[in-house]
């Protein structure tokens, strides 16, 4: 059976409670990944903090990222455990914890004692924070997919998981702004000394106000339904995806490609692109930086909307065009001036919003019993993997050609692209259901 054909019932629109429950999960999302991003606009005070002072500088910051690094190299662990409870216990309780975990482990590193207070048990404690909050981050993106996905009407999945990706980015973007506050606002020395602890506590009593607004959130009907008919996964829930679901796992892991790549390419690597390659200050490329990010976070809510009225294949097929088109022409006309400069961004900005539409694919290739597992499996594993290796692979080949990091991009278009074509030749044996209390009638008036 097409899982693609027109519904017999109306789909009802989205509610307030709808809303509210997208408002919820969405600021969740902002907050945690605030948190856990927060950490590398301050790497060099902590890598001057918690390290023996006489350490080589470069010795110093490689151990502060490797500290960084350590968080994503968790994430699959993370994810995997807590979407195999959330698949056999419930989705609202992960959903909760995984946001609780980070709160209370950046509230950790708010307060935690320097090297010079308590010596090597420093670096080993902020490690440790690190793995904490690489865990809590590993289940809340594909819980909160999950859990928005189960919650709306099945013809509005694409927007909610677009509307969710906007409130991850903006954690990011507002991370970005809280330091740069923080270094406008004090000194060097002030940072230094007591000023660098002030983003971590912001983000974890805000983490703990989530978590507490999260009380209000409803267990999603799916699940209940399923808890209720006695119909939950028998087995472990990981061992039934790798066995059931293989051609759902490639399809996941080459779309987090798609995201990892766009994401930390375009955003997270580009302030210093515009400083090392196109000699745009520190501020400017920054304030570029933010400028991008605020179209972006519109691009993957629209791109959400647009997936739901024609389709993955289709969305993927053209928004790839336009992905490459704009990413290609940003980094070859980049040096031209600030102005077309960040015209370029905002125009990129628009077209990385593709990663909108990741995950709408993503929760249909797996069923409601494993979706969890499935989504958690499948996005951690290739973030690990893509998201760790991409800043590596285009740094080296930066040393043999410039514009490598334009080329990178154009072959991610064209995984999409191709992607694109698959999606729309077999996408009904991937894309199962996904949504829904009309969804579940009109299956049960097609039996």
């Amino acid at each position: 059976m097409s899982y693609q054909t027109t519904p017999t019932v109306a789909p009802r629109r989205l509610t307030a409670q709808d809303f509210k429950t997208l408002g919820l999960a969405a600021l969740g999302g902002a907050l945690e990944f605030y948190d856990f991003i927060i950490f590398v606009f301050f790497a060099t005070v902590i890598g001057k903090l918690f390290f023996p002072p006489d350490l080589p500088d470069w010795l110093v910051l490689i151990q502060t990222f490797g500290i960084f690094a350590a968080g994503y190299l968790v994430r699959p662990i993370g994810g995997i455990v807590l979407a195999h409870f959330g698949d056999l216990y419930g989705r609202k309780r992960v959903f909760a914890f995984s946001l609780l975990l980070m709160a209370l482990s950046t509230l950790g590193m708010a307060a935690m004692p320097t090297y010079a207070s308590i010596g090597v048990a420093a670096p080993i404690l902020l490690i440790c924070l690190r793995i904490l909050q690489g865990a809590a981050i590993g289940g809340e993106v594909p819980g909160a997919w999950t859990f928005v996905a189960e919650h709306v009407p099945f013809r509005r999945v694409g927007f909610a998981c677009g509307f969710l990706c906007s409130g991850l980015t903006l954690g990011i973007l507002l991370g970005s702004f809280i330091a740069t506050i923080i270094n406008t606002v004090f000194t060097p020395d002030e940072v230094v000394a007591y000023a660098w602890r002030i983003p971590f506590l912001i983000g974890g009593i805000f983490g703990l106000i989530a978590v507490y607004l999260r009380r209000w959130l409803q267990e999603t009907p799916i699940f209940a339904e399923m808890k209720t008919s006695r119909s939950l996964v028998s087995e472990l829930p990981l061992k039934a995806v790798l066995r059931d679901y293989p051609r759902g796992i490639v399809i996941s892991m080459l779309l987090t490609w798609i995201l990892s790549a766009g994401i930390v390419v375009t955003t997270l690597m580009t302030a210093t692109f515009l400083q090392k390659l196109y000699h745009y200050t520190a501020q400017q490329s920054l304030a570029a930086t933010s400028f991008g990010t605020l179209f972006l976070i519109v691009g993957t809510a629209s791109a959400g909307a647009i997936v739901d009225r024609v389709g993955s294949g289709k969305f993927f097929t053209v928004a790839s065009l336009f992905f490459g088109a704009a990413t290609f022409a940003f980094y070859s006309y980049a040096a031209t001036s600030l102005t077309v400069m960040f015209v370029l961004y905002a125009i990129m900005g628009l077209s990385v919003g593709i990663v909108g539409a990741v995950p709408y694919v993503m929760v249909r290739a797996f069923p409601a019993r494993v979706r969890f597992t499935g989504l958690s499996f499948s996005y951690n594993v290739a973030y690990a993997i893509f998201g760790g290796l991409t800043p590596i692979a285009v740094t080296s080949l930066l040393a043999v050609n410039p514009m490598a990091h334009a080329y990178y991009l154009l072959f991610i278009a064209a995984l999409a692209f191709c992607l694109g074509l698959y999606l729309m030749a077999k996408g009904n044996e991937i894309e199962a259901a996904a949504g829904i209390e009309e969804l579940t009638e009109r299956l049960g008036a097609e039996a």
